[in-house]
């Protein structure tokens, strides 16, 4: 049944059933649309306009119901635009890194979608803008500029961009002369993953190459002047389940070839200085194993979970021989205190670790090994560290926010333990903290773990289970969710909605264990957890059933297929952003770019008959059920290929197909954009401004014209 006849939406689309079985162990597999998972899919993220034309006009069919549906809310989105806009500080500029002689920064102007990349004297003298991103994207419906590095030298910059969404990336060169003046070399890189690091001499980098199915495989040294295909090949990876990527040292000696899948990793360094030399392996890819590497002087510091260290330890080893026997204890295992990431200076070790869903920074002093902590007292914040540009310096920034804090930006000398604000995140339309309240809440699982929630509603705001609330999960990957400042969000807080953050298991806010508990065989915690902060909050007064709109992207639409299919009643509606629900086709379809790293994540299904059984008891696709659904919005981009558009697109079928009342279901594909959505700073807020008025109609009812 499509969306229940009772409501005024126009028809909804019907997607043309072509069916299909397979026999996987011994089980049927039965798919209606298989069929929209183009044979040339290969080709579209190059090439969107070779998507079929039978395919292409389902997806605009989509479009065009969606923008139906939601045509009654045209004025209150281009509110919605407006405020949040305004909330923007058109005229921005990040705090300029110094690095040698010069101030290295991106700032934007009024009314620019795309940002300058500029530097200026430490000394003085007038700015020098070295790349223009928006006046490359003039004309173009995509515009991602990944990375804008400088040579060692100074006199280069290398940058790269996508202009289709796909995340095939373009890499090229410009000369920058002191006085400013820029030329462009011949050099042209392409189908890379954006990465790029410079050798020493500042003559040729390193980039790393995606292969046909879309995988980073293989490391690449490029010397300027000549042709890509004359690129020397530095390292390979042959095991089609793991990634590669790159970075380099603080200390800017080494090049870090990292290599790995979501639970083992193994890393090479390039003597930056010497890369004739070629790679060394610091220590052997051992399953389960994962570590990442820092240098100072002839130590390498390395962040590790071998021996068991659950969490995470850091240990040192010598840089001539780094192999795990010469791992020797640095800062020791603490079981529930995570280390998230270190930075290495010439005189100071920087580590970022979480304890209980709270993050803090210490510092440790090399030469005495004594530490102090940045920290802070609120319920519910997030703190953010950055190594900049250079190695032999005392300062380090960081940046703090919570959900009622806008963010600022801190200059820390680890030597004298100052601190010195650089910016403070400015809300050009006005913002009152002591307007907002934010709470940390702990709500009971149904196997008694207490999962973390992060909250903000207006001081107004009626806690008697009236109010509306948009409660936002992800669960995945061992990725947190900070509770950072969002100016968004204060359009529907300020409407009324209680907004909530559901730190489910599949993270890593409560240390690594949290993220084990929510992963493989472990993985229905996520959702069980999502449902189980969703009642508390009805149970404590914040909102109520049938109130709530749940909202996820990427495997966080994971999570909303789910909850969707076990408990459509507590939802008024669920926003799912590219969402991964086609979890069992894709997992059993080993020439999609993300597939056979995801093993690791979600099981083999191919291999194993109970990671298949296991991921077929809650793929959202499968588990679509004949019952009523809340009102679904599900967005997708053409070029994605990390989740790819025939999933939402899929789903939306399947779900018309056989709920038996509810809805609607709607499915927006941008025919423009990938896994990111628009590029543009304020063409994203158009994609903001319908996922919030379809929050607010799926709370008011589809049969008003909302508010503006």
């Amino acid at each position: 049944m499509t969306d229940s006849a009772s409501t005024p939406f126009p028809a909804a689309p019907v997607t043309p059933a072509r069916p299909t079985t397979r026999v996987i162990h011994g089980e049927a597999l039965h798919d209606d649309y298989a069929w929209l998972k183009a044979d040339n899919w290969q080709d579209v993220l190059k090439k969107p306009k070779a998507l079929p034309a039978d395919i292409r006009a389902v997806l605009e069919a989509e479009n065009d119901y969606c923008d139906a549906v939601m045509a009654p809310a045209a004025k209150l989105r281009k509110t919605l635009i407006k405020e949040m806009r305004g909330r923007i500080r058109e005229d921005d500029s990040e705090v300029p890194a110094p690095d040698g002689p010069w101030l290295w920064y991106e700032r934007f102007e009024t009314g620019a979608e795309h940002g300058l990349i500029c530097r200026r004297s430490r000394t003085g003298g007038p700015e020098q803008i070295l790349i223009d991103a928006n006046a490359m994207a003039e004309g173009k419906p995509f515009f991602d500029l990944a990375a804008a590095d400088h040579a060692p030298d100074f006199s280069r910059i290398g940058w790269s961009v996508d202009e289709k969404g796909s995340e095939y990336y373009d890499i090229r060169v410009r000369e920058v002369s002191a006085d400013g003046s820029l030329r462009d070399l011949d050099d042209l890189i392409t189908d890379t993953t954006g990465e790029l690091v410079w050798q020493a001499d500042s003559g040729g980098f390193f980039y790393v190459m995606n292969d046909a199915n879309h995988r980073p495989s293989k490391v690449f040294l490029h010397r300027l002047g000549q042709p890509q295909s004359a690129d020397r090949l530095v390292y390979e990876e042959a095991d089609a389940g793991w990634f590669v990527h790159i970075d380099q040292t603080q200390s800017s000696r080494y090049l870090i070839i990292g290599a790995g899948d979501h639970e083992t990793s193994e890393t090479w360094l390039v003597d930056l200085e010497a890369t004739e030399a070629g790679p060394l392996l610091v220590a052997r890819r051992e399953p389960q194993v994962m570590y990442d590497v820092e240098h100072h002087g002839d130590q390498l510091i390395i962040c590790t979970n071998a021996g068991g260290a659950e969490d995470f330890k850091l240990v040192t080893a010598p840089v001539g021989a780094p192999q795990r026997d010469n791992w020797r204890d640095l800062v020791a295992h603490r079981p529930g205190v995570m280390i998230l990431s270190h930075l290495a200076f010439a005189r100071h070790l920087a580590r970022m670790e979480r304890e209980d869903a709270r993050p803090r920074i210490v510092i440790r002093e090399m030469a005495s090994g004594e530490e102090h902590v940045i920290a802070f007292d609120e319920e519910a914040y997030a703190l953010g560290m950055d190594g900049g540009l250079e190695f032999d310096t005392d300062d380090i920034r960081f940046a703090y926010a919570s959900l009622t804090t806008p963010a600022t930006t801190y200059a820390y000398n680890m030597a004298t333990r100052t601190r010195e604000v650089l910016k403070q995140q400015e809300v050009p339309s006005g913002h009152n903290p002591a307007d907002y309240v934010t709470r940390r809440l702990m709500a009971r699982a149904d196997d008694g773990a207490l999962v973390p929630v992060s909250l903000l509603h207006h001081k107004d705001t009626p806690l008697d289970g009236s109010a509306p609330a948009l409660v936002y999960g992800y669960g995945a990957y061992g990725s947190s969710m900070s509770a950072s400042f969002r100016t968004n969000p204060l359009s529907l807080v300020n409407r009324g909605f209680v907004y909530a953050i559901a730190h489910v298991r599949g993270g890593t806010e409560k240390g690594w264990a949290w993220y084990l508990n929510g992963k493989r065989e472990h993985k229905p915690n996520t959702f069980s957890d999502f449902i189980a902060v969703c009642r508390c909050l009805a149970a404590e007064g914040y909102t109520a059933p049938g109130r709530i709109v749940a909202h996820g992207g990427s495997a966080g639409g994971m999570l909303m297929g789910a909850i969707a299919n076990m408990a459509p009643q507590l939802f008024a509606g669920i926003i799912a952003d590219v969402p991964f629900v086609d979890v069992l086709n894709t997992m059993l379809d080993d020439s999609l770019p993300l597939t056979p790293p995801e093993w690791p994540e979600w099981g083999n299904p191919g291999a194993s008959k109970e990671a298949f059984d296991l991921i077929r008891s809650y793929a959202p696709y499968e588990q679509v059920k004949p019952q009523a659904y809340p009102a679904i919005l599900a967005l997708g981009g053409l070029t994605d290929p990390r989740v790819t558009y025939w999933e939402p697109a899929k789903w939306a079928a399947r779900l018309r197909a056989t709920m038996t009342g509810g809805g609607p279901i709607l499915c927006k594909i941008n025919m423009d954009a990938g896994h990111g959505g628009a590029s543009g700073r304020f063409d994203a807020l158009k994609e903001t401004a319908l996922m919030y008025a379809f929050a607010l109609m799926a709370t008011q009812g589809f049969d008003r014209t909302p508010g503006a």
